[in-house]
């Protein structure tokens, strides 16, 4: 067997977050559908766009790379997104949907937050400045939607989870 390289724990980790990308772009959609409250609507909308561009970003660093755009199954993020969808179907109509959906955004955002800050650093290790930078951008993308969540969450829909159907 060959010995396994940084080039190729860095390639697959890049067709694991695009697998993952896709996913949350169907995930989003439903989630925008689902949610009661036009704001959190709006940022589900916000985030999709942003997803979408972020795809084109991947499609990019494998062009870098002189792969094809393919991904690779990631149980994990399957897992949060099914987690996501529990949440949609056990809470409609309840006052707590949007709080458990916005907390299912944000752990699809961690994840990603975790994977994009590794994937940047394992390029720029390599030497492959310009993925880095690709890397970097959605980054930061994704630290801002989850700051904007939590406030979001903190200033609005965690107080209207709260509330008791009368």
């Amino acid at each position: 067997m060959p010995t396994k390289t940084l080039e190729d724990l860095f390639l697959d980790g890049v067709k694991d977050i695009y697998y993952a990308e896709r996913k949350i772009i169907a995930a989003l959609k439903k989630m925008a559908r689902g949610a009661e409250a036009e704001d959190l609507k709006a940022a589900f909308d916000k985030h999709l766009q942003e997803t979408e561009g972020q795809v084109e970003r991947l499609v990019q660093v494998f062009e870098i790379l002189g792969k094809p755009a393919r991904g690779k199954t990631c149980p994990a993020i399957d897992g949060i997104i099914e987690e996501g969808q529990e949440i949609l179907e056990e809470f409609k109509g309840s006052p707590a949907l949007d709080a458990g959906l916005l907390a299912a955004a944000q752990a699809v955002e961690h994840y990603e937050i975790a994977r994009y800050g590794t994937l940047k650093s394992w390029a720029l290790q390599l030497g492959r400045n310009d993925a880095a930078q690709l890397l970097d951008q959605t980054l930061a993308e994704e630290l801002n939607t989850d700051q904007s969540l939590t406030r979001l969450a903190e200033a609005k829909v965690n107080r209207e989870g709260k509330q008791k159907v009368a």
